[in-house]
Protein backbone atom coordinates (compact mmCIF):
# COMPACT_ATOMS: atom_id res chain seq x y z
CA UNK A 1 0.00 0.00 0.00
CA UNK A 2 0.93 3.28 -0.37
CA UNK A 3 0.06 6.90 -0.63
CA UNK A 4 -2.63 7.62 -3.91
CA UNK A 5 -3.95 4.01 -3.87
CA UNK A 6 -7.66 3.41 -4.31
CA UNK A 7 -9.06 1.07 -2.02
CA UNK A 8 -12.21 -0.62 0.12
CA UNK A 9 -13.62 -0.84 3.67
CA UNK A 10 -13.86 -4.43 4.06
CA UNK A 11 -17.77 -4.48 5.64
CA UNK A 12 -18.59 -1.12 4.79
CA UNK A 13 -19.54 0.67 1.96
CA UNK A 14 -16.81 2.92 2.01
CA UNK A 15 -13.93 3.73 -0.71
CA UNK A 16 -11.61 6.09 -1.44
CA UNK A 17 -7.65 6.70 -1.83
CA UNK A 18 -4.76 6.81 0.63
CA UNK A 19 -3.67 10.13 2.28
CA UNK A 20 -1.67 8.89 5.09
CA UNK A 21 0.06 6.39 7.39
CA UNK A 22 -0.15 6.96 10.57
CA UNK A 23 1.65 3.51 12.80
CA UNK A 24 -0.70 0.52 12.06
CA UNK A 25 -3.37 2.90 10.96
CA UNK A 26 -4.18 4.34 7.23
CA UNK A 27 -5.85 7.64 6.76
CA UNK A 28 -8.04 8.14 3.61
CA UNK A 29 -9.91 10.33 1.97
CA UNK A 30 -13.95 9.08 0.92
CA UNK A 31 -15.41 9.68 -2.51
CA UNK A 32 -16.67 11.97 -0.55
CA UNK A 33 -13.91 13.98 0.69
CA UNK A 34 -13.99 12.79 4.73
CA UNK A 35 -10.77 11.84 6.00
CA UNK A 36 -11.36 8.37 7.88
CA UNK A 37 -8.56 6.23 9.58
CA UNK A 38 -8.76 2.15 9.61
CA UNK A 39 -6.63 0.17 10.59
CA UNK A 40 -4.77 -2.11 7.89
CA UNK A 41 -6.41 -4.84 7.86
CA UNK A 42 -9.81 -3.35 7.54
CA UNK A 43 -8.77 -2.01 4.05
CA UNK A 44 -8.29 -3.90 0.54
CA UNK A 45 -6.41 -1.78 -2.20
CA UNK A 46 -8.37 -2.11 -5.26
CA UNK A 47 -6.30 -2.93 -8.15
CA UNK A 48 -8.60 -3.59 -10.92
CA UNK A 49 -9.70 0.12 -11.23
CA UNK A 50 -9.12 1.36 -15.13
CA UNK A 51 -6.26 3.73 -16.02
CA UNK A 52 -7.37 7.33 -17.82
CA UNK A 53 -5.88 5.61 -20.70
CA UNK A 54 -7.88 2.55 -20.36
CA UNK A 55 -11.03 4.20 -20.54
CA UNK A 56 -10.38 6.06 -24.16
CA UNK A 57 -13.22 5.28 -26.09
CA UNK A 58 -11.94 2.59 -28.64
CA UNK A 59 -10.56 0.24 -25.69
CA UNK A 60 -14.20 0.60 -24.30
CA UNK A 61 -15.23 -0.66 -27.78
CA UNK A 62 -12.66 -3.22 -27.45
CA UNK A 63 -13.77 -4.33 -24.17
CA UNK A 64 -17.35 -4.18 -25.08
CA UNK A 65 -16.64 -6.30 -28.29
CA UNK A 66 -14.62 -8.83 -26.40
CA UNK A 67 -17.64 -9.44 -24.04
CA UNK A 68 -20.00 -9.78 -26.75
CA UNK A 69 -18.17 -12.33 -28.22
CA UNK A 70 -17.64 -14.56 -25.02
CA UNK A 71 -20.90 -14.10 -24.66
CA UNK A 72 -22.34 -15.43 -27.54
CA UNK A 73 -19.84 -18.11 -27.58
CA UNK A 74 -21.16 -20.19 -24.60
CA UNK A 75 -25.03 -20.18 -25.29
CA UNK A 76 -26.76 -22.33 -28.13
CA UNK A 77 -30.04 -20.87 -29.04
CA UNK A 78 -32.87 -23.15 -29.06
CA UNK A 79 -35.28 -22.09 -31.62
CA UNK A 80 -39.02 -21.16 -30.41
CA UNK A 81 -40.15 -24.08 -32.83
CA UNK A 82 -38.09 -26.84 -31.23
CA UNK A 83 -38.50 -25.80 -28.18
CA UNK A 84 -42.43 -26.26 -28.61
CA UNK A 85 -42.07 -28.70 -31.00
CA UNK A 86 -44.61 -31.93 -29.93
CA UNK A 87 -43.63 -35.45 -28.86
CA UNK A 88 -43.61 -38.22 -31.02
CA UNK A 89 -46.60 -40.44 -29.66
CA UNK A 90 -46.06 -43.86 -29.89
CA UNK A 91 -49.56 -46.23 -29.26
CA UNK A 92 -49.08 -49.38 -27.79
CA UNK A 93 -52.26 -50.86 -27.91
CA UNK A 94 -51.99 -54.05 -29.18
CA UNK A 95 -54.58 -53.44 -32.05
CA UNK A 96 -52.58 -50.32 -33.42
CA UNK A 97 -49.73 -52.87 -33.96
CA UNK A 98 -51.28 -56.16 -35.07
CA UNK A 99 -54.10 -56.72 -37.51
CA UNK A 100 -54.66 -59.85 -35.98
CA UNK A 101 -54.41 -60.36 -32.24
CA UNK A 102 -56.48 -63.66 -32.52
CA UNK A 103 -54.02 -66.38 -30.92
CA UNK A 104 -51.27 -64.34 -29.58
CA UNK A 105 -51.07 -64.72 -25.58
CA UNK A 106 -50.55 -62.26 -23.07
CA UNK A 107 -47.30 -63.15 -23.20
CA UNK A 108 -46.93 -62.74 -26.92
CA UNK A 109 -49.08 -59.46 -26.88
CA UNK A 110 -46.70 -57.94 -23.90
CA UNK A 111 -43.45 -58.83 -25.58
CA UNK A 112 -44.87 -57.46 -29.06
CA UNK A 113 -45.72 -53.98 -27.22
CA UNK A 114 -42.36 -54.12 -25.47
CA UNK A 115 -40.31 -54.98 -28.36
CA UNK A 116 -42.12 -51.85 -29.66
CA UNK A 117 -41.53 -49.66 -27.50
CA UNK A 118 -37.31 -50.16 -26.96
CA UNK A 119 -37.13 -50.12 -30.62
CA UNK A 120 -39.34 -46.59 -30.43
CA UNK A 121 -36.93 -45.00 -27.79
CA UNK A 122 -34.16 -46.16 -29.34
CA UNK A 123 -35.39 -44.41 -32.27
CA UNK A 124 -35.86 -41.48 -30.51
CA UNK A 125 -32.62 -41.38 -29.26
CA UNK A 126 -30.83 -41.78 -32.56
CA UNK A 127 -32.57 -39.24 -33.95
CA UNK A 128 -32.06 -36.99 -30.91
CA UNK A 129 -35.78 -36.46 -29.99
CA UNK A 130 -36.36 -34.96 -26.63
CA UNK A 131 -39.72 -36.04 -25.77
CA UNK A 132 -41.60 -39.50 -26.26
CA UNK A 133 -44.98 -40.35 -24.86
CA UNK A 134 -46.10 -43.83 -25.09
CA UNK A 135 -49.62 -43.98 -24.58
CA UNK A 136 -50.18 -47.74 -22.57
CA UNK A 137 -54.09 -47.71 -21.54
CA UNK A 138 -55.10 -47.83 -17.72
CA UNK A 139 -55.64 -51.92 -18.11
CA UNK A 140 -54.29 -53.51 -15.34
CA UNK A 141 -51.02 -51.80 -15.17
CA UNK A 142 -48.55 -55.01 -16.78
CA UNK A 143 -47.61 -52.72 -19.34
CA UNK A 144 -47.22 -49.62 -17.74
CA UNK A 145 -45.28 -51.41 -15.08
CA UNK A 146 -42.87 -53.45 -17.62
CA UNK A 147 -42.07 -49.82 -19.34
CA UNK A 148 -41.20 -48.43 -15.65
CA UNK A 149 -38.87 -51.44 -15.42
CA UNK A 150 -37.41 -50.49 -19.33
CA UNK A 151 -36.70 -46.88 -18.42
CA UNK A 152 -35.18 -47.09 -15.68
CA UNK A 153 -32.10 -49.34 -17.29
CA UNK A 154 -31.39 -45.81 -19.11
CA UNK A 155 -29.45 -43.07 -18.13
CA UNK A 156 -29.95 -40.39 -19.99
CA UNK A 157 -33.88 -39.89 -19.41
CA UNK A 158 -36.46 -39.17 -16.90
CA UNK A 159 -40.13 -39.91 -17.41
CA UNK A 160 -43.22 -38.93 -16.05
CA UNK A 161 -47.23 -39.25 -16.64
CA UNK A 162 -48.08 -37.59 -19.39
CA UNK A 163 -50.47 -34.75 -19.90
CA UNK A 164 -53.56 -35.74 -18.22
CA UNK A 165 -55.77 -33.37 -20.56
CA UNK A 166 -54.87 -35.08 -23.68
CA UNK A 167 -53.76 -38.62 -22.30
CA UNK A 168 -55.80 -39.33 -19.08
CA UNK A 169 -53.81 -41.48 -17.21
CA UNK A 170 -52.95 -43.98 -19.72
CA UNK A 171 -49.68 -42.57 -20.79
CA UNK A 172 -45.87 -42.03 -20.03
CA UNK A 173 -43.78 -39.36 -21.14
CA UNK A 174 -40.48 -39.76 -21.61
CA UNK A 175 -38.08 -36.66 -21.62
CA UNK A 176 -34.39 -37.92 -22.92
CA UNK A 177 -31.32 -35.35 -22.40
CA UNK A 178 -29.32 -34.82 -24.91
CA UNK A 179 -25.67 -35.12 -24.57
CA UNK A 180 -22.99 -32.17 -26.16
CA UNK A 181 -21.66 -34.98 -28.50
CA UNK A 182 -23.63 -36.18 -31.40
Amino acid sequence: MKIGDKIAVLDEDISGHIVAFTGSDVTIMTQDGFEMQYAKNEIVVESNSLTKKQMLPQNISEIISEKEVKKHKNTTRIRPKERSMPPMEVDLHIHQLTNNQKGLSNYDMLTLQMDTAKRQLEFAISKRLQRVVFIHGIGDGVLRAELDFLFKRYDNLEYYDADYQKYGRGATEVYIFQSKNP
